[in-house]
């Protein structure tokens, strides 16, 4: 009773040529590993590794086997793998027999897995030889002076502990404790594809606060203009920046020009960078004079409803003094995309 998985089995790849009493060089099919890797006989008696040779994929006899239909038969005992460093599965030991000489020492072997020929004929185990030391061949008779014998011994291996090639074959238990995992380092631009991917923050209190991407980051200057004003004129900016992270955008400007009258509320209507996304005026930002100094002036996003304009207002009791003046400022909005 056998219990297991199913046995499977395949046959050897089997190269079989005719001879023709003169030539000595034939083409096999594959490349073995070595001439150990390959069995050759001809007219069904095994030939010692000695009487040929095998370079690539070129068999060469030393003499041309005889005329013959399929004949001479070459069986590859393992094909090697790309780019793996092949190992000699068989090893072949030719002796020379004294006369009456019964032992014989190969390299050491694995029993069960020997062939002994004598004059190139195969014996049969047990009844014609005793190999079960895995050091010495003894023979059930003595042989003859000058007979060949030939030991044919067969590396026997296993793969253990094999990772399967296969997701998630390799998990936390298949790495060193000592391992250390280093934090990459990157030394140029991080670019993600175009379209919506980014980083993505993941919030635990996904009730409350929505997962985002942060998908967008810019920075750079904008050139405002004036589309309307009060009590000022020859209005110039200077020093405009913006810097956009998704929709919030933030900018600063500094802006100059000559005030009418003093004691006058004063302002001008700036365009923005990116079109606000609301529709109401809520007031926001930071005003300060030519000083740095900051007044209570405002700077209003979305002025009158109008998704692409701000008011910079300066009240009356800020308005201290007529001709040229200097205010800076600083807004946070949400851009409409």
């Amino acid at each position: 009773m056998y219990i297991g998985n199913p046995l499977i089995q395949s046959a050897f790849l089997v190269d079989t040529f005719s001879g023709d009493n003169s030539t000595k060089i034939f083409t096999m099919s594959v490349a073995p590993a070595n001439t150990a890797s390959v069995l050759v006989a001809v007219s069904g008696v095994l030939q010692d590794p000695s009487t040929y040779s095998v370079v690539g994929t070129t068999l060469t006899f030393t003499q041309a086997p005889p005329t013959g239909t399929g004949n001479i038969s070459a069986r590859y005992l393992g094909i090697p793998a790309s780019g793996v460093t092949t190992t000699a599965y068989r090893t072949v030991t030719t002796f020379t027999a004294t006369a009456s000489q019964t032992t014989f020492t190969p390299p050491s072997y694995t029993v069960g897995f020997i062939n002994v020929y004598r004059n190139g004929v195969l014996l049969t185990p047990t009844s014609d030889y005793t190999a079960s030391n895995g050091t010495t061949v003894v023979l059930a008779s003595g042989a003859a002076s000058g007979d060949t014998v030939i030991v044919e011994s067969f590396l026997v291996s296993s793969v253990l502990n094999a990772i399967p090639n296969t997701a998630g074959s390799v998990g936390s238990s298949n790495l060193a404790s000592s391992l250390t995992l280093v934090t990459p380092t990157i030394s140029g631009n991080l670019s993600f594809a175009s379209g919506t991917n980014g980083i993505v923050f993941n919030n635990s209190n996904s009730g409350v606060i929505n997962n985002s991407t942060l998908n967008d980051y810019e920075t750079g200057t904008w050139t405002p203009t004036t589309s309307a004003s009060s009590n000022i004129t020859s209005v110039t900016y200077n020093s405009s920046y913006y810097t956009k992270i998704g929709r919030q955008v933030t900018i600063s400007s500094n802006v100059s020009g000559t005030v009418t009258s003093s004691s006058t509320l004063t302002y001008v209507i700036i365009n923005l960078p990116f079109a606000s996304a609301f529709n109401v005026d809520p007031s926001t930002g930071v005003v300060a004079n030519t000083s740095g100094n900051n007044i209570p002036g405002q700077v209003i996003d979305n002025s009158s409803g109008q998704p692409n304009t701000i008011g910079l207002y300066i009240p009356s009791a800020s308005v201290t003094s007529s001709g040229a003046q200097g205010y800076s400022f600083t807004l946070t909005y949400f851009a409409n995309f």
